[in-house]
């Protein structure tokens, strides 16, 4: 584990540039912190009607004040919003475009995940803004996109799962389809989001010219389909659910042992040939229906009549090393706390300690940003925001508002 105070104070390398943030739960605010990992100024609009974004309630597990109480830092609202500062604005009013407004034309970079069309009835939309600030890079997230018959549908992860075509493909084969265990297609939704808003950068740098960006949950969920979307287009046969199995590498799974179960990843034709050796079954290794990936994909339940009795023999530790030894791709199926306390994590500062003031031990505990940079390394100025905590500092310091007395 990292302490984040201990950062070198150097500039990230989007230093200068400035994020007006209205976006929430997750997808969005992925994609903003990503940016205020880098150096940007992230500015979080939040609504004082509703007490700010909805993850903020999204229990049970919450960072404590000093006396004990609960703050409004619930983990779930921590994973997607340091580097950030938060205002209170009410958009619904003309005092709160009007900021928006202004914040706009001090911004280099603007997200927001509404509905499509949205934010038009405010005056805040992509079209409104872009012409009054032509340099403008204004990035929408949706569930479903700013076109097609399913725009109006709201859009949240499970949805975007269900309908992307993921969950057919995930859980047990005799079992019912399983979403992925956390908001995948949120975050990868933002993390195509980042990917866009630094293209679109870099066009401005070069010509001046800001412009739309625009993603779906939806559309980015089933561009990472990949082998399996692409198995389909060039087969016309559905994927099935194969639980851990891969459907282009055999053996690829999880498998039992005497004391648990392991992960068995054989890429090749000679770490099959290794495997079997360890498994004493070498003559598996030499027959034509096993020899090559085709063959052992082609006869996968025969081979898996020879493989299973055999690593049952076995403990994790025992089969871990001996294929190890080998190099053979294997692996533990780790906890969520064995994985965070491992030698590993710790070796890549996995988990940030960032010093938060007025929480409880002076810190909140966050997953580290997985960038590694020569120059220009990531840092964690500063902690998840309060609700509204620098409404008046961003006020003063970005618009020169009298501070109110």
């Amino acid at each position: 584990m990292t302490d984040a105070s201990n950062t070198p104070e150097t500039a990230g390398a989007l230093d200068g540039l400035v994020v007006l943030d209205l976006t929430r739960i997750l997808a969005g605010p992925t994609a903003t912190q990503m940016l205020g990992d880098m150096g940007a100024t992230v500015i979080k609009i939040e609504n004082p009607k509703t007490g700010g974004d909805d993850t903020r309630g999204w229990g049970p597990h919450y960072a404590h004040n000093e006396d004990g109480s609960k703050s409004d830092l619930s983990a779930y609202f921590m994973a997607a919003n340091r580097n950030k500062q938060s205002i209170a604005v009410d958009i619904a009013t003309p005092e709160g475009q009007d900021i928006i407004r202004r914040l706009a034309a001090r911004a280099d970079i603007v997200v927001e995940n509404f509905k499509p069309d949205g934010l038009v009835k405010y005056g805040l939309d992509h079209a409104t803004l872009c012409a009054a600030h032509p340099s403008l890079v204004y990035c929408s997230i949706s569930g479903y996109g700013q076109t097609g018959p399913n725009r109006e549908k709201p859009g949240y992860d499970l949805m975007a799962q269900g309908f992307g075509g993921i969950m057919s493909i995930t859980g047990d084969p005799d079992g019912v389809p399983t979403k992925v265990g956390v908001g995948i297609a949120d975050v990868m939704c933002g993390m195509y989001a980042t990917i866009g808003i630094l293209t679109a950068l870099r066009h401005r740098d070069k010509t001046g010219q800001g412009q739309h960006v625009e993603l779906a949950l939806i559309d980015a969920q089933m561009a990472w389909l990949v082998n399996e979307g692409l198995n389909y287009l060039n087969s016309g046969e559905l994927p099935q659910r194969r639980g851990n199995a891969h459907p282009n590498i055999v053996p690829y799974d999880a498998f039992e042992v005497s004391d648990g179960h392991f992960l068995l990843a054989v890429g090749n034709d000679a770490q099959f040939a290794r495997f079997c050796d360890v498994l004493d079954l070498a003559h598996i290794a030499a027959d034509p229906d096993y020899a090559t990936n085709q063959g052992r994909i082609d006869n996968r339940t025969a081979l898996m009549g020879f493989i299973v009795p055999a690593l049952k023999k076995w403990t994790k530790e025992g089969i871990l090393q001996a294929l190890s030894a080998v190099k053979v791709p294997a692996g533990p199926i780790n906890t969520i706390d064995q994985a965070l306390t491992s030698d590993q994590a710790k070796a890549r500062g996995t988990v940030q300690h960032v010093p938060a003031a007025g929480v409880k031990g002076g810190h909140v505990p966050l997953l580290g940003n997985p960038l590694k940079f020569s120059l220009t390394p990531v840092k964690y100025r500063r902690p998840p925001p309060r609700f509204g905590q620098d409404t008046a500092e961003v006020l003063e310091t970005l618009l020169g508002d009298e501070p109110k007395q």
